[in-house]
This record gives structure tokens, C-alpha cells and sequence, in this order.
């Protein structure tokens, strides 16, 4: 059997549990989407799961030749249903013509890339199961009100909703991680668009929280020039802001620009 080396430059740390494996993979069941895209599959312990799945229309997408070759051997049957490619820099329109569930043991050091990408396509990716860093499982997954919510928290929440589904540790992975890892479930909301500006909204959020520890008064001050800051809101920081209060103080910065 042909071994597939974990490279540091690609942040792969396999999962080699399959317990823990079956569990990520039990998470999909019950979606609606049918079409399911694997990112990373590496040595294939969620591949061999999915492909057992005769209810779901499997893909996978892998960047590392020799984890690709490795798959191609062990799963002839995937074809072309195996991409050789950087999911980063796939055209998702272009390959799925249906909304697809997407599932995967991200690395760490993408993983964020790997949501905004998502969420540039959210109206075909309409769910995720992905075991990430569990900081940042829990940053995405953390309601407003708390330290851990932050940018990732507020643009991922405006379109899904997310579940913490449960911890793993670092010895079900090689190499082990330095860190525990969290799985969660994002499941695409009703919201089909922002009530507001997106553009705008998007500089608020980031502005915001690139100085929590600011009223928003104060973190927005470059775009707030001159305008009234009486609202009670800007007294408020942003972590005690949900999604439609940002929605709400975009359109009231909007207003005031007009």
C-alpha cells in the first residue's frame, strides 16, 4: 500500500481514528443537499466512508500529488470525481451545476480561506461539516455576547446556522497537532441577501473587531467623519452586536453618508 507523507507546507495532519471519522461522517446524514464535495481527503479515512454512501453523489478534491495518486489507486471507481486542484482556486459554478454539502478535515492553516470561499458561493454550498482548529470551531460557533465571537462569527452567521458538534483530541491525527481540534455543522439559512450594503457591512464588521476593545464609536471613527454618533449603538462594542444589529448600523452609517 502506497504511503502518503504528511507535509508541513500543506498543514496536513491525517486523521487516523475511525470512530472519529464515522461520527464526522454520520454528521451529513440527513442533509439535503445529495452532492457532496470532500476538501482534502488525503490518506482517505473519510473518503472510504463516503464512497460507501449510495445515497450521496461523491466528490473529492485533493492539491497534494502524491495524496491524489494515492486516492486514484485506492478508489478507481471516483474518475473524474477526484480533483487534482486547489479547492481555493476552483470554480465551484463551474463544476457543480446542483448545491453541494461541503465536508472535510480542513487544514488549519486554510481554513478560513476555505469559509469566505464558501460564503462568496453560499447559494450553492448550502451545508459544511469540517473538523477545524477547535479556537476557531468555537470562534464561529460562539453567539454574540461572548469574548470569542469576532469577524468569522458574524459574516458566516448572517447566512448559516452552526453547530459545535464535539472536541477531538490531537491523538487521533498524524502528526498529532499541538492544539485539540472542534467539528462543526453549518447549515445555509433563509437569508438571501443583507438588508444593507454588503460592501459596507463587510468594512463595518472588520473595522469593529479590528479594535475590540473600542466602542464602536470610537473603532469606526475613520468613516464616521462628522456624523452624528448619538445612537446608542456606538457606545456598544462589537462582540455585543449580532447580525441584524450590524445590519442595523450599516444602514444607519449608510443613511447618514447619503
Amino acid at each position: 500500500m502506497a504511503y502518503v507523507r504528511p507535509k508541513k507546507s500543506l498543514g496536513q495532519h491525517f486523521l487516523k481514528d475511525q470512530n472519529v471519522a464515522q461520527k464526522i461522517v454520520d454528521a451529513i446524514d440527513g442533509l439535503k443537499q445529495k452532492t457532496v464535495l470532500e476538501i482534502g481527503p488525503g490518506t482517505g479515512v473519510l473518503t472510504s466512508m463516503l464512497i460507501k454512501k449510495e445515497d450521496i453523489n461523491f466528490h473529492a478534491i485533493e492539491i497534494d500529488s502524491e495524496a491524489y495518486e494515492f486516492l486514484q489507486a485506492t478508489y478507481p471507481s471516483l474518475g473524474e470525481k477526484l480533483i487534482f486542484k486547489n479547492f481555493l482556486k476552483l470554480d465551484l459554478v463551474e463544476v457543480f451545476k446542483e448545491p453541494i454539502t461541503i465536508i472535510g478535515n480542513f487544514p488549519y492553516n486554510i481554513s478560513s480561506q476555505i469559509f469566505f470561499k464558501a460564503l462568496e458561493n453560499r447559494d450553492l454550498v448550502l451545508d459544511i461539516v469540517c473538523m477545524i482548529q477547535k479556537e476557531v470551531a468555537e470562534r464561529i460557533s460562539s453567539p454574540h455576547g461572548s469574548k470569542k465571537y469576532g469577524i468569522l462569527s458574524v459574516f458566516l452567521q448572517a447566512f448559516y446556522d452552526i453547530e459545535y458538534l464535539f472536541t477531538v483530541g490531537p491523538e487521533v491525527f498524524n502528526p498529532p497537532p499541538k492544539v485539540n481540534s472542534g467539528v462543526i455543522r453549518l447549515k445555509r439559512n433563509t437569508r438571501k441577501e443583507l438588508d444593507c450594503d454588503e460592501a459596507l457591512f463587510f468594512q463595518i464588521v472588520k473595522m469593529g473587531f479590528n479594535q475590540r476593545r473600542k466602542t464602536l464609536r470610537n473603532s469606526l471613527k475613520s468613516i464616521l467623519v462628522d456624523l452624528p454618533t448619538d445612537n446608542e449603538i456606538f457606545g456598544q462594542r462589537p462582540e455585543q452586536l449580532n447580525v441584524e444589529d450590524f445590519i442595523y448600523l450599516t444602514n444607519l452609517i449608510d443613511s447618514e453618508i447619503k
